[in-house]
């Protein structure tokens, strides 16, 4: 069994602003690195709109706003109220 000291230790690798910094740069870099490569290999879609430069990452985007519109609109489905285990 790990100890607490050392669970703690892990998860705090990403706590300094410099770490997070640090990622989101890596991050922008891996973005930029992707779009480049759609450029360079060509795209064999089945709808001529899937050829277009950045299709996929709008397409991507758009379909996480929209999971994120529809978990909204469900909550109410799911969501108990404040004293449901009391």
């Amino acid at each position: 069994m790990p100890s607490q000291r050392g669970d703690k230790a892990e998860l705090r690798f990403l706590d300094t602003p410099e770490a997070q910094a640090r990622l989101r740069r890596y991050f922008y870099v891996a973005l930029v690195v992707l779009m480049l490569v759609e450029l360079i290999i060509p795209k064999h879609g089945h709808f001529p709109w899937e050829a277009a430069y950045g299709f996929y990452a709008v397409y991507g985007f758009m379909g996480c706003v929209a999971l994120i519109f529809i978990a909204k609109g469900l909550r109410w489905l799911v969501q108990r109220g404040e004293d449901y285990y009391d």
